[in-house]
């Protein structure tokens, strides 16, 4: 039936849904990466077998996101300024997060804690980046990709202070997540509040029973949140007073991070 029939631009895979424009961009990206040398759009065209109009529309988008780089002397093309700053700033993240575990191992050590860093994926979602335990301690460990509800931890309460939304939009975020011991809207919704005046936050036992996580902001150069660095310990174990003060330790931690990372 025609109906069934994908189209020129989609078809339907075992993994989900494939826009052949796409693909064929991600295609000619990869051959004169590893071609290493000037292509003419024809002998790309038959080498990856793309109809030539198809193969000389994305080149030319490709080289307007400058993706690529034409000569129109001979009329060929290359990789381009733009994929060079994109594949360099990758590598630099990874760089600079290497250079980031010192001051997290640091931390852990001086104050017994686990250290993580969370990056926030869109507005529902936070990934775990990277995570340090303190040497000698009993060991709270974390799986690096773990991914969890933006609103949950002591980190979501700082970015539910930065995603913008109402009380309604927050409170059915807020519905959907698990806690591990009970919490209502209102405490979460103060608790943010007093996470944003103060500049770290608190989760006492509702993200894991038993554990107690404490986080800072880390923010780019633009002052917009990009991840939040946590430390992580066991309930009990501090003092209010000495929860106030790490605290204001890990925000201070948080923002030499941020002038690292950005």
């Amino acid at each position: 039936m025609a109906g069934n029939t994908p189209s020129d631009d989609q078809s339907d895979s075992s993994t989900g849904v494939t826009v052949k424009p796409v693909v064929n961009a991600i295609r000619i990206l990869r051959f004169l990466t590893a071609s290493g040398s000037p292509e003419r759009a024809a002998d790309i065209a038959r080498e990856l077998a793309i109809n030539p109009s198809t193969c000389f529309n994305t080149l030319r988008t490709l080289v307007a996101e400058e993706m690529l780089d034409f000569d129109p002397l001979s009329k060929t093309y290359t990789t381009g300024l733009g994929l060079a700053k994109l594949v360099e700033h990758l590598v630099t993240q990874g760089q600079r997060l290497d250079v980031v575990r010192p001051l997290m191992q640091e931390f852990a050590a001086a104050h017994h804690v686990t250290v993580t860093l969370w990056r926030r994926m869109g507005n529902d979602r936070i990934v775990l980046v990277s995570s340090e335990t303190s040497p000698g301690d009993l060991r709270i460990d974390m799986a690096i990709g773990q991914r969890l509800p933006v609103l949950m931890g002591a980190s979501g309460r700082l970015f539910a202070g930065k995603l913008g939304l109402d009380d309604e939009r927050l409170r059915a975020a807020f519905d959907k997540v698990r806690w591990a011991r009970p919490l209502g809207f209102d405490d979460y919704r103060r608790q943010v509040a007093d996470a944003s005046g103060k500049g770290w936050a608190v989760d006492d036992g509702y993200f894991s029973a038993g554990i107690l996580a404490i986080a800072a902001p880390v923010n780019d150069r633009a002052g917009t949140m990009a991840y939040a660095m946590s430390a992580v310990t066991f309930r009990g174990q501090h003092a209010e007073a000495e929860i106030e003060k790490l605290g204001q330790a890990l925000r201070k931690a948080a923002t030499k991070v941020g002038n690292i990372l950005f």
